[in-house]
């Protein structure tokens, strides 16, 4: 019985690490959602128009402690590596009021893309975003290559953003 019982256990977490390395591995990583969104000057943009430059999308509210404290470091990488042709969009949760977004982004002078997702249909793309910030990061080829929760790493993000402009 205990042999069945480690057979089991073995298999499980053989099962999961083959899933871990699909999904990390280059030929494996998922593909970002074809989805378009309205920015808050009006204007759409969709995911799909942005392919052959590296993208981050993080998701965000105005009340979120955390994704206040990331403002300075989006910026700091927007200002760094956009002149190199990295976008970036940073995707405001439906239950953030418009005019409470434009308020923030006017007081933090936000350089970067700003996307109204009233909605939620750009969360629902992205697997049901729930919890801010979270970040992705897609290659020029449309894969996401980083996704976390929470607040980013900065060094790791900067190499992440050198690396990504290198292969374009």
């Amino acid at each position: 019985m205990k042999i069945k019982q480690w057979l089991g256990a073995s298999l499980g977490v053989t099962l999961l690490a083959v899933l871990g390395f699909v999904w990390l591995s280059d030929t494996g990583m998922k593909v970002a959602p074809e989805v378009s969104m309205k920015l808050v000057g009006g204007e759409q943009l969709s995911i799909d128009s942005l392919r052959g430059r590296p993208v981050m999308v993080t998701f965000w509210a105005t009340t979120c402690v955390t994704c206040r404290r990331e403002v300075p470091h989006l910026k700091e990488i927007y200002e760094t590596y956009s002149p190199q042709g990295f976008e970036m969009i940073a995707v405001a949760m439906p239950y953030d009021p418009p005019a409470q977004v434009w308020e923030f982004m006017q007081q933090k002078t936000l350089p970067y893309k700003v996307a109204l997702d009233i909605d939620g249909t750009v969360i629902e793309a992205f697997g049901a975003i729930r919890l801010t910030p979270t970040t992705f990061v897609i290659s020029g080829d449309g894969r996401i290559v980083y996704h976390t929760l929470g607040e980013f790493d900065l060094a790791r993000m900067h190499s992440l953003a050198k690396k990504l402009l290198a292969d374009v």
